[in-house]
């Protein structure tokens, strides 16, 4: 897993406390940093999973072409 793989999940658990906490103290602008830090992290975590697979394949290449 990389770095932008657990920071990712990181902040989208953050946005999901957030998001709840902003539902239950009925605090609208709250949900909504929650929502965005959800989908934000989503979205770091997904780059991170593509540099991942990147490499890997980047390695899996390299070993081909060696004798």
């Amino acid at each position: 897993m990389t770095e932008d793989e657990m920071k990712g999940k990181a902040r989208e658990l953050k946005g999901k406390a957030k998001d709840a906490m902003g539902g239950l103290t009925d605090d609208p602008e709250m949900q909504l940093e929650g929502k965005i830090d959800k989908l934000t992290g989503k979205a770091q975590a997904a780059l991170g999973k593509a540099e991942r697979d990147l490499r890997k394949q980047d390695e899996e290449e390299k070993d081909l072409d060696r004798p």
